[in-house]
This record gives C-alpha cells, sequence and structure tokens, in this order.
C-alpha cells in the first residue's frame, strides 16, 4: 500500500514539474510571438531569431520556436529591401532558416505553416537574382505554397502570400493588381475566421494584408 502511495505522489510531482515547465514555455514565447507581427529593424529580428532558438534548443521537443527562429530571419533580410537581397546577403539567411525550419519539421510532419515558410525562404533565394534563379526558386515556391494550401486550405498565410506574390509581379507576367486585391481581402476573412490549434501556433500577417489592401485603394 505504502508503495502505492509513493509511486502516486511520484507521478503526481512529475506531472506538476512537467506542467510547470509548459507554463514557462509558454511565458518565455507570447511576447516574442507577438513581436513577429510588429518589428521591421533587421536587427531587432535577428536578435529575436537568436532568442527563439535558444528556447527552441533548450526545449528541444517543440517546432514552434524553432519555426519562428526560421521565420524571424527571413523577415529580417526582406526588412532591408528587395534592392539589398543580393545572393551574397540573401543565401547565408536562407541556409539559416532552412536549417531551422528543417529542425521544426522534424518535430510536426505535414504542417501547412512549415511549407509557408519554405515558400518564403524559396522566395528570398529567387529575388536575391531573378533573372537566373526564377526557373528554380519560383517552382519550389510555387509548389511549397501549393502543398501548404492542401494541408489546410484554411490557412490565411497561404492567401497572403499568393497575394503578394500577384501584387508584385508585373502584368505581363502574370501579376495583376485586382486579383492581388481579391486574395488579400479572402486573406482577411480566413484570418477572421483562423482559429490556432494552440496559444503559440502562427497567427501573423492580418496587419500585412491589411497594409497593401490601403495601397490598393
Amino acid at each position: 500500500m505504502k508503495k502505492r502511495i509513493f509511486s502516486l505522489l511520484l507521478f503526481v510531482g512529475v506531472l506538476t514539474a512537467a506542467n510547470a515547465q509548459s507554463e514557462k514555455y509558454v511565458k518565455a514565447m507570447q511576447d516574442k510571438v507577438a513581436a513577429i507581427d510588429t518589428l521591421r529593424n533587421p536587427q531587432m529580428l535577428l536578435d529575436l531569431s537568436a532568442a527563439f532558438e535558444r528556447i527552441a534548443d533548450a526545449e528541444k521537443t517543440q517546432w514552434q520556436p524553432y519555426y519562428y527562429a526560421s521565420l524571424a530571419q527571413v523577415s529580417a533580410a526582406f526588412s532591408r529591401g528587395n534592392g539589398n537581397l543580393k545572393p551574397e546577403i540573401a543565401d547565408p539567411v536562407a541556409d539559416k532558416a532552412e536549417a531551422l525550419l528543417s529542425k521544426a519539421e522534424a518535430l510536426a510532419k505535414d504542417n501547412s505553416e512549415i511549407f509557408v515558410l519554405k515558400k518564403m525562404i524559396a522566395n528570398l533565394r529567387m529575388l536575391a537574382d531573378p533573372m537566373n534563379r526564377y526557373m528554380t526558386y519560383g517552382a519550389q515556391g510555387a509548389q511549397a505554397l501549393q502543398t501548404a494550401k492542401t494541408l489546410n486550405p484554411e490557412n490565411p498565410r497561404t492567401f497572403l502570400l499568393e497575394a503578394e506574390d500577384k501584387y508584385f509581379t508585373p502584368e505581363q507576367f502574370g501579376g495583376s493588381k485586382e486579383e492581388a486585391r481579391r486574395l488579400f481581402e479572402a486573406a482577411l476573412k480566413k484570418y477572421d475566421a483562423f482559429k490556432p490549434a494552440t496559444p503559440l501556433d502562427p497567427i501573423w500577417g492580418r496587419p500585412t494584408a491589411q497594409y497593401f489592401l490601403s495601397q490598393l485603394k
């Protein structure tokens, strides 16, 4: 009887410790997740990426911090502006982002958000040298985006990225401001209905869709 009581107390102690660790993890992540949608300074985004990576390496079993560390790397590169996306700048960032994202994917297979970020990384590589890289990375990005949509047709970030493609692509190559407007509006409707699986799952992108729609008025 005493052994059973001891075992029960030990189990309760382990469970309590696990819950406390989970609460600590969530607390460490929440403000940083919110910052993804507000930070625009490249160095601050790189610092944010490093903070996420430290959390990821400490936790080891959570996909979100590796994902956000990768996303912050990509966002930092794009924040510099397309004029600064030379291969010698963009490629090391893309390499780092891919390495982090691979760790996230190992912990979260068939995740739409992972493929959204793969699309963004492909765009980053392509925009560093569009004339020479479009055929390779344009195709990779399109495939990643299609996979993201297949895995979760309600993911608003797939509509956001598709809208950005239409917005920035010249009309003679398939771009369309009107089509971009329709897709940004569709993205916002998806954001309104979207329910993340956990408080730390991705919700970013709504302010971006709102901004581009304001430019299309």
